[in-house]
């Protein structure tokens, strides 16, 4: 007898890949409406903090105290500043300096980073599946902009884009590789906290600087949403899932579900009363199929019934 080709736990590794990526896509328009009020950098604090804020009760009620008393916060402090943090402030200047599209479209260049750092730090060797599927990954995440009519806003907002796809997909894997002892609440509490720190030093020391401050009487109700929206959806929620997948997959296989993203905004406005758009759903296909054959699910399952196929 054989064994599956694909394990069930990663088939539930996936899945919870593509529920961290469409919980993620929830926080998208909400940080369009908040850039409106907020500058980036006490934004993406206020962001960090009530993530943290969340998660921390959470991760008491589940593993108790002692979880937190013993946990190395020095260096979550250092990784999810210096990564977490700085990546999620690189990425709401980039979108304030461009649009959502450009970050869609750099977002997509994120299996490329992801399986640069495991080829450089890791020695991953790679293969034909592997190429084959990121190919078409980025095939779909362009197919999913649908964006012919649009622009692509080049410049320093792309470079922060970029940049900020860079130190979060290094991060990712550094909140996996650098707290082997934790459960993904852990990491991604230590890390998060970490980052509402740092980011939080960053603000104030901005604010006594003499930078812009939030519009406070343009804040409301809806801002709040919104930012809710932001900070424990599309950030606490969706990171605590997207480290348990990185922990299964690598960064480099988890990554590739990030361009199916503008698929499920697409979902969640048809949800809402919008139109359905096939060309999104044609593309978050495209990047299904290259998820299975990096995984190499059919090199596998061909292997296999080569060995049960009786000689001639």
């Amino acid at each position: 007898m054989t064994s599956s080709p694909v394990s069930p736990s990663t088939w539930a590794a996936n899945g919870v890949c593509m529920l961290s990526m469409l919980v993620w896509a929830m926080g998208l328009p909400a940080a369009g409406l908040l850039l409106d009020t907020v500058p980036p950098l006490p934004l993406t604090a206020a962001r960090m903090v009530l993530a943290s804020a969340c998660l921390l009760p959470l991760w008491w009620l589940q593993e108790g105290g002692a979880a937190l008393r013993h946990a190395p916060w020095i260096k979550g402090i250092r990784v999810g500043g210096c990564t977490i943090g700085l990546g999620a402030f690189l990425l709401v200047v980039g979108q304030g300096m461009t649009d959502a599209v450009t970050v869609a479209i750099i977002s997509a260049s994120m299996p490329v980073v992801g399986i640069a750092i495991e080829v450089l730090l890791d020695g991953r060797q790679l293969s034909r599946g592997l190429v084959v599927g990121v190919a078409l990954s980025l095939v779909g995440g362009v197919m999913a902009l649908d964006g012919g009519d649009k622009q692509f806003a080049l410049g320093v907002g792309a470079l922060m884009c970029f940049a900020s796809v860079l130190v979060y997909t290094l991060g990712s894997r550094l909140t996996v590789t650098s707290f082997p002892d934790l459960s993904p609440l852990g990491r991604t509490t230590v890390t998060l906290t970490g980052a509402a720190v740092v980011t939080t030093l960053a603000a104030c020391a901005a604010a006594l600087a003499g930078a812009a401050p939030p519009q406070w009487g343009a804040l409301g109700w809806r801002e709040l949403g919104a930012l809710a929206i932001f900070a424990i959806g599309g950030l606490a929620i969706s990171q605590v899932l997207w480290i348990r997948s990185v922990g299964h997959l690598g960064i480099a296989l988890a990554s590739l579900h990030i361009n199916a993203t503008p698929f499920y905004v697409m979902l969640i406005l048809f949800a809402l009363g919008g139109a359905w758009n096939w060309t999104q759903a044609a593309a978050a296909l495209v990047v299904g199929v290259g998820v299975v054959i990096a995984q190499g699910v059919f090199t596998k399952a061909s292997a296999e019934r080569a060995e049960e196929a009786p000689e001639a």
